[in-house]
């Protein structure tokens, strides 16, 4: 039996990000997702939206049909 899952080159938070430190933040995520790691990537609120930002994801952990990743913010698009 397969299992499913999910190549995604952005990080679309929908609004439901953690902060857990000054530039650091975790997303959890449904389902089994795998991201690049160490290298940068846009941040976008939804998958239409525009750009907030670009950051770095430092882990990606997966279980029980969740992935949870867990990222560094390095640039944020200030909307001024």
């Amino acid at each position: 039996m397969g299992m499913p899952l999910e190549l995604n080159t952005m990080i679309v938070t929908k609004g439901r990000e953690v902060r857990l430190d000054e530039n650091y933040f975790s997303l959890t995520k449904e389902g089994y997702r795998l991201y690049p790691l160490d290298i940068p990537v846009e941040v976008k609120k939804t998958l239409d939206g525009e750009l907030s930002g670009t950051a770095v994801i430092r882990k990606v952990e997966m279980e029980s049909n969740l992935t949870t990743i867990k990222y560094q913010l390095v640039s944020l698009k200030s909307s001024n």
